[in-house]
């Protein structure tokens, strides 16, 4: 398998998507390409991009090609097997499920005003109301989901799976901003960072020397 991902500094998508291939433990090669570069445009037009119309995370197994993350995820607990990725429980399975994909598809003013940067960390500003409301709803998720089927484990379901993984830029994002969460939080945050893949992926990010400066810019209200 091959996975292209963007700059580790900065690709949320791309994080989730080399999280699965991790996860998975199935061999891969990975191939970074940085994002907005002068040969940008010209490397989405490429053959290896088409399925995709240029966006990463894009996985290539043989001839199979998949792309956005939560299908790579899809795609290799068919490889796999899904106890990898999601809780055995069918209650704790289900809400696996259902908050991987509101974070697929929500949570735009976030997304939108925190962009990830892992190699920063901002000083607290007042976020928005658009994102304080989004934080209020994961702070919400995470709660339930620690509650119900947390049990003795550090992560949503207890052991890492799918659903940490599609909230692990979220992670990111509360430190690098030094956004407000409630304070059971903390510790799963830390738990993600900590997790040896993280640690892998975040070392990356560390030596990498693309900088894109749309994404160096502070969010927030002074």
């Amino acid at each position: 398998m091959k996975l292209i991902i963007g700059n580790k500094a900065y690709s949320s998508w791309s994080l989730r998507g080399w999280l699965a291939c991790r996860q998975s433990g199935l061999p891969f090669e990975e191939m970074v390409v940085p994002l907005y570069d002068q040969d940008w445009d010209k490397r989405r037009e490429g053959d290896e991009f088409a399925p995709s119309s240029g966006k990463v995370p894009i996985l290539w197994d043989d001839d199979v090609v998949v792309w956005d993350s939560l299908a790579i995820i899809e795609y290799l607990i068919d490889k796999v097997g899904r106890e990898k990725f999601w809780p055995e429980d069918n209650a704790a399975r289900a809400m696996a499920r259902s908050m991987a994909a509101e974070m697929h598809s929500s949570f735009a003013a976030l997304r939108r005003e925190c962009g990830m940067n892992i190699r920063q960390v901002y000083p607290p500003r007042r976020p928005s109301d658009e994102v304080v409301a989004d934080l209020t709803r994961i702070m919400e998720l995470w709660a339930q989901a620690r509650a119900r089927f947390g049990g003795d484990g550090d992560f949503l379901f207890g052991a890492f799976g799918a659903a940490d993984i599609m909230f692990a830029p979220v992670c990111t994002r509360i430190v690098t901003y030094s956004l407000p969460v409630a304070r059971f939080a903390t510790g799963y945050i830390e738990a993600v960072l900590n997790h040896p893949f993280m640690q892998d992926w975040i070392a990356a990010a560390q030596e990498e020397e693309w900088v894109i400066e749309k994404f160096e810019q502070p969010a927030g209200k002074a």
